[in-house]
């Protein structure tokens, strides 16, 4: 188990209505929501986004892909993270040779960027076909609390998300589609309670530029799989919470499932 620096995370995921291939629209969309938040609420760590927030998830258009150095998304990114005083995450498509990476920015205050590239990549919507697999799994931390990126698709791959005792939060950003929304919801629960860890899933709304549905699901689930708050069904909304990582390490000296666990390699 790890030792943590501080024993609280304060996290917000924003919930919305991504406008197909209008960038100007998303960025001035998303400012007037996260504005209107972080007027109500104190300072937070850690601010969410769906993937592919700038653009939808469009994968044929060859024009819907940031320069490798992360073009203008990331500078907007880099911008709210200063901003707001907060980590920045989403991802967005990025130039990798002749196809694209599917790319989890997370933008810490500083101006320091780490990333994440999507490992698991949608066979039935040929995202393969445009998309490079990303074969790094990454571990970003803020102030001792460990947290593991994922996208999507790679919600359904237990393997991929397994706690080696590396991390303490499980953060999934996604465009997942209504007619599978309760595999979504069943997940984000297995993956909690199977690793003991939080989880955050960030979903967007409304339908997509191919009349794809999307009714949301954003969501925090604590490591017994209890949802601990959720935004509205098929609603734009920002959500927020203060996570106390000394339950989780309270919770696992109690139940230490996590000793039993198999040993194994990703190959």
């Amino acid at each position: 188990m790890s030792t943590l620096k501080q024993s609280n995370l304060k996290i917000a995921a924003v919930q919305y209505d991504i406008q197909w291939l209008d960038k100007n629209t998303n960025f001035k969309k998303l400012e007037t929501m996260i504005g209107d938040f972080f007027e109500g609420h104190e300072a937070i760590d850690l601010l969410l986004l769906p993937e592919t927030f700038s653009t939808g998830f469009c994968l044929d258009d060859s024009s819907v892909k940031e320069a490798e150095d992360g073009g203008t998304d990331l500078i907007w990114l880099k911008k709210m993270a200063a901003a707001h005083n907060c980590v920045v995450a989403g991802t967005v498509f990025v130039k990798q040779g002749d196809k694209k990476a599917n790319r989890f920015y997370w933008a810490s205050p500083d101006g320091s960027v780490e990333y994440y590239d999507k490992r698991h990549l949608f066979r039935l919507g040929n995202e393969g076909d445009f998309v490079s697999q990303g074969k790094i799994r990454k571990i970003f931390e803020i102030n001792g609390i460990k947290i593991l990126p994922q996208v999507c698709y790679d919600l359904r791959f237990p393997v991929w998300s397994r706690n080696r005792q590396d991390y303490d939060l499980l953060v999934n950003v996604a465009n997942w589609p209504a007619v599978r929304r309760s595999v979504w919801d069943t997940l984000l629960k297995a993956r909690a309670i199977e690793n003991q860890v939080f989880v955050v899933g960030v979903n967007r709304v409304g339908d997509d530029g191919l009349g794809v549905d999307h009714s949301g699901g954003t969501t925090v689930v604590d490591f017994t799989g209890e949802s601990l708050i959720g935004a509205k069904d098929n609603h734009q909304q920002v959500i927020s919470i203060e996570l106390d990582f000394s339950a989780l390490e309270k919770y696992k000296r109690s139940f230490p499932a996590y000793l039993d666990a198999d040993d194994f390699e990703i190959g």
